[in-house]
């Protein structure tokens, strides 16, 4: 069986938006992995933003691969990421979703070891901002995966796929992964830690502003577009996902999450209340 997944064909695909240097580590990251099968595509969102989930979709359309890799530009890749991250889907026929252990560039500060689906109907990264101790050490089987480096099961992305979309379009950026974990798991797909595939990733790196790059409370960094962004998603994922019994069961969580986001809204950004409330309604 391992030796069968070691000849399986990768697609990676990095959505760019070609600030920087970022897009040449990440680049020069993928030459020296030491799984040799792969193609890499490259969707550059400088020339005409189609933002990320629109760039996945178009580069997930042109892939070969039995696995997709998807990627951040300002990740760069340990050199046997792709080779220790490829066995995580060999623990079940199941898993649709693998990732690794995500650490900023310090390579000490934990980014990501896992998404996971919280009460408040919120995405969280597992470890956010924690020093790595050595803690998530140990392999398992998590709700899914950070969009930052994302490794999928192309039939799993297949068997989710809605007309053109395997990543919800409109989601633009924010809880695409999280829509896309949530959507497979629904339907009976299961996602994998693999803490040997390393990966290393400067967090809000083209989505922030310079001074908020690696920062907590991300939202403080955001234009007012992707704030927004970050909040309509939010709905949009629980709309789309929630059954009634679970929306009904965490309806008080979601509630003092909700009250506690909008009183920061009005207090900081009293402008994206108006273009809510002005703005045409959440589509489904």
């Amino acid at each position: 069986m391992a030796k069968e997944m070691s000849n399986r064909y990768v697609s990676i695909i990095i959505v760019t938006a070609g600030r920087k240097d970022y897009l040449e580590a990440c680049l020069k990251s993928l030459k020296s992995q030491s799984h040799p099968d792969s193609e890499i595509i490259v969707i550059d969102n400088s020339v005409e933003n189609i933002f990320y989930s629109g760039g996945l979709n178009r580069g997930i359309a042109k892939s070969k691969g039995d696995y997709i890799l998807c990627l951040n530009d300002d990740v760069v890749l340990d050199s046997k990421f792709i080779e220790k991250a490829l066995k995580g889907f060999e623990a079940d026929e199941k898993i649709g979703m693998v990732s690794g252990k995500i650490l900023r560039p310090d390579k000490v500060t934990i980014d990501s070891t896992g998404l996971f689906l919280t009460p408040w109907r919120t995405a969280k990264e597992r470890g956010y901002n924690a020093k790595d101790k050595g803690q998530f050490d140990s392999e398992g089987y998590i709700f899914g995966v950070s969009g930052a480096a994302a490794f999928y099961r192309k039939v799993m992305l297949d068997n989710i796929k809605a007309g053109n979309d395997y990543f919800d379009s409109k989601f633009r950026m924010f809880y695409e992964d999280l829509d896309v974990a949530w959507r497979a798991r629904n339907i009976g797909w299961k996602a994998y830690y693999v803490p040997g595939a390393l990966a290393y990733h400067a967090r809000g790196g083209t989505a922030r502003r310079p001074e908020g790059i690696g920062k907590r409370f991300a939202r403080r960094y955001l234009s007012d577009e992707l704030y927004l962004n970050l909040i309509v998603n939010r709905y949009r994922t629980i709309i789309k996902n929630e059954s009634l019994f679970k929306f009904i069961f965490y309806l008080p969580f979601t509630l003092i999450y909700d009250i506690f986001i909008w009183l920061v809204v009005i207090l900081s950004r009293p402008i994206l209340l108006i273009k809510i409330l002005s703005g045409p309604p959440i589509k489904t």
